[in-house]
């Protein structure tokens, strides 16, 4: 298959619309789509990617509007995160309507849905003729990818079509807040932080273990994800790693350790997320054997941060 690289959203939509897989960007990640109502190219989203079909997938839509056509029913909960949050970074896990097929939810009768803040992805979307399943467009496991060269090197000739845009503006995948159970829980931290959240539905809270062991309602909790070929160790700041062995890197927001060979210092958290997998893709092209990574504090955007790198670690 070639995989074709096109500007034009009404082009990647159109090719979406034949059943096809198309790559497109978001502000979070670039996503790889398939119409929902298409069972040929739903099963070339798992294969292309490698993903455990027991892994669901998350519906993308172009307009608030079009929630009906995915979910069956919203709470004044999940009412009051749409109003504030869509379009933007934050999914939403909703029953799931009719129209959404158990291929894309793992059999599961709730379905993760978001609608991005992205102008491609917008016009994208709104040329498409049903709503676009679409998890990350990488390899499974592998980093997410936050540019359309990084799409092309993981999935060239495995999918039809690549939206090319500009590098994504956050970085780090989407919140996920589950509004299914009796109260909102948070499954995945993201851009819209949990005290974001808090402000707008004061009782939602993180998902504990006993949630984060149940069949997963969302992409991002159940497998190994967003881990480089290098070793990731991890430490929080003022700590400092006992002995840097050779061709090691280092990412973070305080002073590197002395002995490193590749070092991303950022000055803000909102550039620690944007680099981040962008950094874990460039030290696998320099061949560095071990990243550490110092974890900022567990609050705002930090909590996502902290949760990408201890899954790359192996922490989760």
């Amino acid at each position: 298959m070639e995989t074709l690289i096109t500007s034009s959203p009404l082009e990647a939509a159109a090719i979406l619309n034949e059943g096809k897989t198309v790559a497109f960007p978001t502000e979070t990640v670039y996503g790889l789509g398939a119409a929902i109502d298409s069972p040929e190219a739903l099963a070339e989203v798992f294969r292309a990617k490698g993903r455990p079909g027991d892994n669901p997938l998350i519906v993308h839509i172009g307009t608030p509007e079009e929630l009906p056509r995915v979910a069956s029913k919203l709470s004044p909960e999940a009412g009051l995160l749409v109003t504030r949050f869509f379009p933007g970074p934050l999914t939403l896990v909703l029953p799931k309507s009719s129209e959404v097929p158990y291929a894309v939810t793992a059999g599961l009768d709730t379905v993760g849905v978001r609608c991005p803040a992205h102008p491609a992805a917008h016009e994208f979307l709104k040329c498409c003729h049903s709503p676009v399943a679409a998890p990350s467009a990488n390899r499974s496991g592998r980093p997410s990818a936050t540019s359309w060269e990084a799409v092309h090197n993981d999935l060239d000739g495995k999918i039809a079509a690549i939206l090319r845009g500009n590098t994504s503006r956050i970085g780090l995948e989407s919140t996920i807040v589950d509004c299914t159970g009796p109260r909102p829980l948070m499954l995945r931290a993201g851009a819209v932080t949990l005290e974001e959240l808090q402000a707008i539905v004061p009782s939602i809270t993180p998902a504990g273990e006993t949630q984060k062991n149940e069949a997963p309602k969302s992409p991002g909790l159940k497998y190994p994800h967003y881990a480089p070929r290098a070793r990731v160790v991890t430490h929080e700041r003022g700590e400092s790693p006992a002995a840097i062995p050779s061709a090691s890197a280092w990412i973070g927001l305080g002073t590197p350790p002395v002995g490193i060979a590749l070092a991303k210092l950022c000055t803000t958290h909102e550039e620690y997320a944007r680099e981040l997998f962008s950094f874990f893709r460039h030290c696998d092209r320099e061949a560095i054997q071990t990243i550490y990574c110092e974890l900022p504090p567990e609050k705002g955007l930090g909590r996502a941060i902290r949760d990408r790198l201890n899954r790359a670690a192996g922490n989760h």
